[in-house]
């Protein structure tokens, strides 16, 4: 049996512990995880920390490094069960990307399951996959999430349909809970293999 494939959409800037995370928990559960960025190469990630330096908000530090498997350009969606977002300051970046836009799209159109954190939904609001859905981000992402017309929900996890949603890496266990839930759902109804 061939194992179904995910997608992390990733860039410099991403939040380290929500990517590896997800990495290591879903490869865990038997997936083959596909880390894709704009260019092939080896991507410098972040490390945020709520430790009061900045009330309301976090800190930042250098995180780990890690290679990226593919660029963009070169991602047919259409191969993976599942689309992985994880935050940082990355998200700003990356939805300025073409390819970011036409990859997101077909997991929202194909209602394959998505699951995003902490600043991803900065990425997602200004291609429109929000609008009329519940979601949450960092809290200081709501405004994004309205502007792009989705709900903003501060609670964790948050689903909606095919969307999985949480506000930062402290809700990582739940958020990848309920998206490996949605992706053997999806593999049940679709008799998908994995």
């Amino acid at each position: 049996m061939t194992p179904q494939k995910i997608l992390i959409l990733a860039g410099h800037a991403t939040e380290d512990l929500e990517l590896f995370y997800g990495l290591q928990r879903l490869t865990e559960e038997g997936y083959d995880v596909t880390i894709a960025a704009p260019r092939k190469e080896r991507l410098k990630f972040v490390s945020h920390d709520f430790d009061g330096t900045y009330p309301g908000t976090y800190t930042e530090f250098p995180g780990k490094s890690w290679p990226a498997d593919v660029a963009f350009a070169d991602v047919d969606p259409a191969e993976y069960a599942g689309l992985f977002l994880p935050g940082g300051r990355a998200p700003e970046h990356l939805r300025h990307h073409p390819d970011f836009a036409r990859l997101v799209r077909h997991f929202f159109a194909t209602d394959k399951p998505v699951a995003h954190t902490c600043h991803a939904a900065i990425a997602l609001a200004p291609l429109g996959v929000l609008k009329g859905r519940t979601t949450t981000a960092f809290p200081g992402v709501a405004p994004e999430v309205d502007l792009g017309g989705g709900t903003f929900l501060d609670d964790a996890p948050v689903v909606d349909g095919n969307l999985v949603a949480v506000r930062d890496w402290s809700e990582n266990a739940p958020l990848l809970r309920e998206f490996v839930r949605l992706l053997r759902q999806r593999s049940t109804d679709t008799g998908a293999t994995g």
